[in-house]
């Protein structure tokens, strides 16, 4: 079997094992009574991203070969998961909350530093090979999205999206990885290199570029945009499936293969990303960036509009729309990182605008959804209405995207050439 084909399969198995229910887990939590804590199993991630990849980096690093412990942390993830599943299966219809949670976050907190772990080992076996990974890595990245796609099809053509048994499929993965990761090329540890101190390995020193006011401004939109970056993926198949509450939707396409319709998000964000070499050299990074905002704002506005009969199309422009929101600012951001820091820092400042967009950003970000998602829907009165509840928060984080877009595009000044 080729290289290419190995890491192929390592980045499908490693990304599916996320997918498999990272959209359909709000499903399962609101059918156990616990819609209201769904921010919470969603914020963790972002939590718990502000320690764990830099720490299991530095184990990386001075003890254990990469692909060795890419391994134990899938191990315990699988484990942690599976646990999180039988749990719920056998406390089905009375789950607690604390002990679901607990397991859930165990689980989480391994799995986060996998997805660094698997670039590393993914780089280190292609330069080994000789090959430039510039060129190489993104066609044998794009299978991880759809091994993300896949999982999410078969939770919900399985029948499982609102089951405990998503996290089954996941541990399960998560295991296979485990023992996948073990047959990839060694990698080297640097037991007698330059010592780093806890301070570098977690990239704080690029939080002296705040003293850049650009810079700080730009640090500043990637916390107030990545506030989005988890919402739909915490509600956007509870939200639909609401929809089956009305006799005359409740076989729709929407409702019944809600997460399926969902996945177009995913596709449409593998698509998007060759527009972006196009959309930088005509349009600049800063005008990206807010194409990028203004997408949000339809993401969420069509979801409000939408509905599973003539307001279909609205809900698949926002699917396809995703593809720009999630890749314009994630992707173009990186770059501007890249271009406007001194080479010393680079690494440290791309840490840095992982930790505001999906650790501070997507943590706080989901918190404060959770507030009013609780609000407008699941804190109203058994057998309400909740469909115009939701539309409300829709709306709501919609204008929230939109006074960020103005700000950002008033405040944030154009790099000299862009």
């Amino acid at each position: 079997m080729s290289l290419k084909l190995r890491l192929t399969i390592l980045n499908f198995i490693e990304f599916a094992v996320w997918g498999a229910y990272l959209i359909s887990m709000g499903l399962y939590l609101g059918s156990e009574g616990m819609g209201a804590n769904i921010g919470w199993f969603y914020s963790v991630q972002g939590f718990v991203s502000l320690c764990m990849p830099a720490l299991m980096g530095i184990v990386a690093d001075k003890w254990i070969q990469a692909q060795r412990l890419l391994s134990l942390c899938h191990a315990l993830a699988g484990a942690f998961m599976l646990a999180a599943c039988a749990y719920g299966v056998s406390a089905a219809g009375h789950v607690s909350f604390g002990i679901l949670f607990t397991l859930y976050t165990l689980s989480v907190a391994f799995f986060m530093p996998t997805i660094a772990l698997t670039n590393s080992v993914a780089y280190n076996a292609l330069e080994k090979e000789g090959l430039d990974t510039v060129k190489a890595f993104p066609p044998i990245r794009v299978w991880g999205t759809i091994g993300f796609i896949c999982s999410m099809w078969a939770v919900n053509l399985l029948g499982i999206k609102s089951t405990p048994y998503q996290f089954a499929l996941s541990g399960g993965l998560s295991l296979v990885m485990a023992a996948y990761a073990l047959t990839m090329p060694a990698c080297p540890t640097n037991q007698h290199g330059e010592k780093r101190s806890l301070v570098d390995a977690l990239g704080l020193r690029a939080f002296a570029l705040f003293k850049n006011y650009r810079m700080a401004l730009f640090f500043i939109f990637s916390m107030l945009l990545g506030s989005c970056l988890q919402i739909t993926n915490g509600y956007a198949t509870s939200y639909l499936e609401a929809w089956g509450s009305l006799p005359q939707y409740a076989d729709s396409l929407m409702v019944k293969y809600s997460v399926i319709v969902t996945s177009l998000s995913q596709i449409s964000e593998t698509l998007c990303i060759l527009l972006i070499p196009f959309c930088l050299s005509r349009f600049g990074i800063k005008n990206v960036m807010l194409i990028s905002l203004l997408a949000w704002v339809f993401r969420f506005g069509f979801f409000a509009i939408g509905n599973p009969g003539s307001g279909f199309v609205f809900i698949i422009l926002s699917m396809i729309v995703y593809g720009v929101a999630f890749d314009f600012f994630n992707i173009s951001g990186s770059l501007f990182v890249d271009k406007e820091t001194e080479m010393s820092m680079r690494n440290s400042a791309q840490g840095l605008f992982m930790m505001m967009t999906n650790g501070f950003g997507a943590t706080i970000g989901m918190l404060a959804a959770q507030v009013v998602v609780n609000h407008y829907v699941f804190n109203l009165p058994a057998g309400a209405d909740v469909l115009p509840g939701w539309q409300t928060c829709w709306y709501i984080f919609a204008g929230y995207a939109l006074v960020v877009a103005i700000l950002f595009a008033v405040l944030f000044k154009n790099p000299k050439k862009a």
